[in-house]
């Protein structure tokens, strides 16, 4: 995934207030801003793949278990990695925040403050 330095791409949830808080934050650091809602986000597992990466999490991680989807269908089961790529690409809503990508790094901002970590981050 090719992101320009000073560019930052948001996926996150534009029905919560405090996700849009983050955007907002996001407008604060640099115009070069691109937002995707989780909907629009990322549909490959190679795309997937490549933001785990960034992060340095494992696809459970990143998942809100309070969800009542996740609450349901997933607690208590185990999956093999392509199994949580495939519940990420099929239910984007399960992501517990916001994830913003700057250059080659990328932070989950479970704090709509979180955002001011990816300035501090060297891009490359």
């Amino acid at each position: 995934m090719k992101v320009h330095t000073q560019e930052i791409l948001i996926y996150y949830n534009p029905d919560s207030s405090a996700h849009r808080k983050t955007v907002a934050h996001a407008q604060s650091l640099t115009p070069h801003i691109r937002t995707f809602t989780f909907q629009r986000g990322p549909n490959t597992g190679r795309l997937w793949r490549s933001i785990l990466e960034m992060l340095d999490l494992d696809p459970k991680e990143i998942l809100n278990k309070a969800h009542p989807y996740y609450q349901m269908y997933i607690r208590g089961r185990e999956f093999d990695d392509e199994g949580w790529l495939n519940i990420l690409m099929r239910n984007p809503d399960l992501l517990r925040a916001p994830i913003a990508i700057r250059g080659k790094k990328a932070i989950i901002c479970d704090n709509s403050t979180d955002i001011y970590k990816l300035a501090s981050l060297p891009a490359a």
